[in-house]
């Protein structure tokens, strides 16, 4: 019972978000509209036939922008959720396997970076080296990132390290990075899984809340955290402006979280 209804939640999710990334995907190189281009007779134009999402208060084609929107958030997530799991893995294998001083030290360095609020520290770091550019955003994001996949990764791979098919593969001579990577990395896969979808979907949201503060994607760039932050003051004139451009990150937050928890309860 318990892998059927697991099985329901993964499907449903890649159903779900294989639906949304086509489509974001395909407004990568098409939309019926230029995002940036404005229109000043079609303000706040509500949904129809020409516009499958209304306009905004510059005219602009909201369902174009939404696609484009979409597209910058799911690369920044994208791109934090890989530096921030290899960069996290690699600390917990580390960790893990070695334990003794080099579990000391890098277990400190990730507990002074837990320290700090998420956001905080990655204001700071977006501060240091530029607002408003989307690699700085990424490099902040992902950095912030990486204690959370070192502590999940740590335990898993310390819990393996004493299995008997590890001594096995010491005993006949493989060095360590041999079974980190073919013997204990695709036994963390259990863990790790459940783990990218959940940063995934918190990258999401850290890079929309960013954007809606002003400091992570700004125009001419769309992002669908700055068009919700453009959108509440026209929450009363135009209300699938904010409905609109949140249906579909709230979506894509949903589809990915039905994929960890199917993940989570197959395994």
């Amino acid at each position: 019972m318990k892998k059927k209804r697991a099985n329901g939640f993964l499907i449903a999710g890649l159903c779900l978000t294989g639906i949304l990334a086509l489509i974001i995907l395909a407004g990568a190189f098409w939309t019926p509209y230029d995002p940036a281009a404005m229109a000043a007779g079609e303000k706040l134009c509500p949904p129809g036939a020409a516009h499958l999402f209304g306009t905004d208060q510059f005219g602009r084609d909201i369902f174009s922008r939404v696609l484009k929107g979409a597209g910058t958030t799911l690369a920044v997530a994208l791109a934090t959720v890989a530096i921030g799991g290899f960069f996290g893995t690699l600390v917990g294998a580390l960790t893990g396997y070695f334990g003794g001083v080099t579990d000391a030290v890098l277990m400190r360095l990730n507990d002074t970076v837990t320290a700090f609020p998420a956001i905080l520290l990655a204001l700071v770091i977006i501060s240091l080296t530029g607002p408003g550019n989307l690699y700085n955003l990424v490099l902040a994001l992902g950095i912030v990132f990486i204690p959370s996949f070192a502590r999940v990764t740590r335990t898993a791979f310390a819990s393996l390290a004493t299995r008997n098919y590890v001594t096995a593969a010491k005993l006949a001579g493989a060095k360590a990075p041999r079974i980190l990577l073919l013997h204990l990395l695709p036994n963390v896969r259990p863990v790790l899984l459940p783990a990218l979808t959940i940063g995934f979907n918190n990258a999401v949201l850290a890079e929309a809340g960013m954007s809606y503060l002003g400091i992570g994607v700004t125009p001419p760039d769309a992002s669908l955290g700055y068009m919700l932050s453009e959108a509440q003051s026209y929450f009363a004139a135009a209300p699938w402006y904010v409905l609109s451009t949140g249906a579909v990150l709230v979506l894509l937050v949903f589809g990915v979280g039905l994929i960890g928890e199917g993940l989570g309860e197959t395994d």
